[in-house]
């Protein structure tokens, strides 16, 4: 499952995770390969009322996203975790077990995490069902992890998709890139002269 979020601040508790944004990018059985599918067709988004009077102007700014109307028309984060949980469950399965995706991972995985373990009790993801697209490219890539960055990828990795700032665009945008980078091998190290990329 591919996830964004959009936060007033740089880390939960002190400062709120304003919207979040989830879409299945596909899936695998066993030993079978990796199975991607329509990012759009499965999809969770909730926008939340903020859990402090805390925030970063510039932080709040990258959203758009309007306090005084969440404060007002935000979802309670308690419902909208408990939302969240029911609807992974439904997803996955009684025996699936669900992976969080995301570009990079610890922004998101930190405020989700947190946001679940706060308001649930628990996280269907467990304490370690992530997986960052951004070190993913990076062993991939065989680039060191600092310049494991959209701009410095090949574009057939990249989604055609804008990134807009809206949680559940970048996640269905960022589940593209990775059932992209699933598809593709990487550099091939083995070759003479320069590396070459093997699609």
């Amino acid at each position: 499952m591919s996830a964004d979020v959009e936060a007033d601040g740089p880390i939960p508790g002190p400062y709120s995770m304003l919207s979040f944004g989830l879409a299945v990018a596909g899936r695998r059985t066993g030993d079978e390969p990796f199975r991607p599918q329509d990012p759009e067709a499965e999809t969770f988004y909730r926008e939340l009322k903020p859990i402090s009077p805390d925030f970063v102007p510039a932080a709040l700014n990258v959203s758009g996203l309007d306090r005084a109307a969440l404060e007002r028309d935000g979802a309670d984060p308690a419902q909208a975790m408990a939302d969240l949980s029911l609807w992974i469950t439904e997803v996955c399965g009684p025996q699936g077990r669900p992976i969080l995706v995301a570009y990079p991972l610890g922004f998101d995985w930190m405020f989700l995490y947190w946001y679940l373990i706060r308001f649930t009790g628990t996280s269907p993801f467990g304490h370690s069902g992530c997986l960052d697209m951004k070190t993913m490219y990076a062993v991939k890539a065989d680039a060191p992890v600092g310049r494991a960055v959209k701009r410095q990828m090949p574009r057939h990795l990249l989604s055609n998709r804008r990134h807009t700032h809206h949680a559940l665009d970048d996640a269905i945008e960022q589940a593209e890139l990775f059932v992209n980078l699933n598809r593709w091998n990487g550099i091939d190290m083995t070759a003479s002269g320069p590396a070459t990329t093997v699609e």
